[in-house]
């Protein structure tokens, strides 16, 4: 293709409203323009990489025996209602009624779509497994769209879904996925990693999302350098750091004054004691109804471990009015002596411990020598959030917190939306029993992100040749030297017939320009074609090593062919 007669809206200066590098770089770049809050129009060059991402995830995907399709965005709300979704997934779904006042939604995934096509066409145990994918856009009402393609509203997604019968063909199913995504991403030049994670909204035993290190990304990731233990921060377990020992006497709860000190750290300095002796009570709504969490004054709570271990679809934490009906005092006074019209949970970094500090139930007034266990009924559960530093519960190595990007994760669903569709099959001997399922997901312009946030520099992206919008640029430092364009139509032809993706950069413009450009947009190869091509020698430089090497004009192209290769 000839530069000259496409559209590259490229900018010479970082745009205000970008926050990460690799939406500054997409705008610059001229990749994508905004229509408007998460909402994004992918130009000439974004539709180039994503194609060839989306090639790569389909060459992928066929690979394992998945079968594509593609399936409809538009949702009546009755299937989501079987599955009991309709309802949790809240305001993240775009609602909107027909012109009878019928409800629907816009797909946000597809699990429910799948389920309802399986419940009408399969039937028997024969017909088992079955892998069934698409490449689709997906909508997600976002309160706070950022990053450029990173958190939007309007999304491409590859999902795929899995139907087996039993637990030993989900798990078949589930390691295809799992090694397929390893492929997918090794293809797109990402550095990914694969993690333990939590499966939320989506439901199921087991998930693993597929994370790229980047403080672009919003998600964190616990880290041990040692054993390579790794699991989202939602997911991670540690040892905690040891607390000082606890004062051994056998006392009794003794109230004692605490006039205006209502935080952790106000009630350590009052009473001189560390944070890790005071206990850190934290009122929550679960699924409607209240539990105190408990927690070592220095921890934090993690609402998706509390969320798992109270099984509760939906948590939050207490309205001030809610706390002082309960309790009769205002946060910060907070405590679990005399609890009898809720659940107390604790976490495990509270077993064992004793005489601790909590709160009094009554303003301005603290407890001292508290004892998990004893003075209250509790169960003790894993409820905290891991920090950098926290011993790693496999080896013992400390572990590192990094900030990543989702890029894919995968589910075992398990029985959650073929039970409750009413999913059935005849096994052998022709009883009726429910298809396990499982369910994977890629964000393809996640990739693309991703990709521009691991591969840059000052002076632009350094995309992959895998998903570069093109492979080289042919540039010709002086397009009205007719030597220099002839030669450089020549090897331009010369890339067509060895299957190279090529650019021709025959606009009139200073070479500066020419090369800034094509270093912003990102090809991974420049062939200059200058004031040595009398010579028969032109410049063959690399965007990522900035390296140059003087090749003759007849081996250009066969040398460029054997770099792509390896």
């Amino acid at each position: 293709m000839l530069w000259s007669k496409l559209f590259i809206p490229t900018l010479r200066e970082n745009p205000t409203e970008a926050d990460a590098m690799s939406h500054t770089l997409l705008l610059r770049a001229g990749y994508i323009r905004q229509l408007s809050a998460g909402i994004y129009s992918h130009l000439f060059l974004s539709q180039r990489a994503l194609n060839k991402i989306i090639a790569i995830v389909r060459q992928e995907m066929d690979s394992i025996g998945a079968q594509e399709m593609l399936l409809p965005a538009l949702h009546p709300a009755e299937i989501w209602q079987e599955s009991g979704r309709w309802d949790v997934m809240g305001q993240n779904m775009f609602r909107l009624k027909d012109r009878f006042d019928r409800d629907l939604c816009l797909g946000m995934t597809h699990e429910e779509v799948v389920t309802t096509l399986a419940r009408g066409e399969l039937r028997s145990y024969k017909q088992l497994p079955q892998i069934w994918y698409q490449i689709q856009t997906k909508f997600r009402d976002e309160p706070r769209p950022k990053s450029g393609l990173l958190r939007v509203r309007q999304f491409i997604m590859k999902d795929s879904y899995t139907f087996d019968l039993d637990a030993a063909g989900l798990d078949v199913a589930y390691e295809k996925h799992y090694q397929a995504y390893r492929r997918i991403f090794e293809r797109c030049g990402l550095n990914a990693i694969a993690v333990e994670a939590h499966s939320g909204a989506m439901g199921g035993s087991q998930s693993h999302e597929f994370m790229v290190p980047s403080n672009a990304g919003e998600d964190f990731v616990a880290i041990c350098g040692k054993c390579g233990y790794h699991a989202n921060l939602e997911k991670a377990v540690s040892v905690a750091s040891p607390a000082p020992p606890d004062p051994e006497a056998d006392s009794a709860p003794e109230k004692f004054h605490t006039p205006g000190r209502k935080t952790i750290l106000e009630v350590a300095e009052f009473t001189k004691l560390p944070q890790t002796s005071q206990m850190k009570s934290l009122v929550m709504v679960a699924d409607g109804k209240p539990v105190l969490a408990l927690l070592r004054g220095d921890h934090q709570l993690s609402e998706t471990k509390f969320a798992s271990v109270t099984g509760a679809t939906e948590v939050r934490p207490a309205h001030p009015h809610e706390i002082r009906e309960w309790f009769g005092a205002d946060a910060g006074s907070l405590g679990p002596i005399g609890i009898t019209k809720m659940s107390i949970v604790s976490d495990r970094a509270l077993e064992a411990r004793k005489n601790m500090i909590a709160g009094a139930n009554e303003d301005d007034y603290h407890l001292r020598n508290v004892t998990p266990g004893k003075d209250f009924t509790t169960k003790f559960e894993d409820l905290r959030q891991v920090v950098a530093g926290d011993a790693c519960a496999t080896c013992g190595a400390p572990l590192e917190v990094t900030k990543t990007i989702e890029v894919g994760h995968i589910f075992k669903l398990g029985y959650k939306y073929s039970e409750s569709m009413g999913l059935r099959v005849l096994n052998a001997d022709g009883s009726e029993v429910t298809p396990i399922m499982g369910s994977y997901g890629i964000g393809v312009e996640r990739i693309l992100s991703s990709a521009v946030e691991q591969h840059h520099d000052k002076d632009g992206m350094m995309l992959p040749p895998s998903i570069a919008p093109f492979e080289v640029v042919v540039t010709p430092v002086n397009s009205s030297n007719a030597e220099q364009m002839d030669a450089a139509q020549a090897l331009y032809r010369d890339l067509i017939d060895r299957k190279i993706d090529v650019l021709l950069d025959d606009r009139d413009e200073r070479p500066g320009v020419k090369f800034k450009d094509a270093d912003l947009i990102g090809i991974p190869y420049r062939i200059t074609v200058g004031k040595k091509i009398g010579q028969g020698i032109v410049e063959l430089a690399e965007r990522r090593s900035k390296q140059t090497t003087e090749v003759p004009l007849a081996e250009a192209a066969a040398t460029l062919s054997g770099r792509l290769r390896s």
